[in-house]
């Protein structure tokens, strides 16, 4: 396999892997949660995002 390929698919793999990430922990953390706590919720669950993509 070409090497530029190889990385490009592996670039498309780990970007669709955190995206799909994303989602579940949104989707979990807003599950239970009163609509007056959903902003608080998103802006932690943000935080913990940028931590894991290592911005933070």
């Amino acid at each position: 396999m070409d090497p530029m390929l190889a990385m490009a698919l592996a670039v498309t793999a780990a970007t669709l892997i955190v995206a799909v990430a994303a989602v579940l922990l949104a989707r979990c953390a807003l599950a239970d949660t009163d609509s007056a706590h959903k902003a608080r919720v998103l802006v932690a669950l943000a935080e913990v995002i940028r931590a894991i993509r290592g911005r933070r």
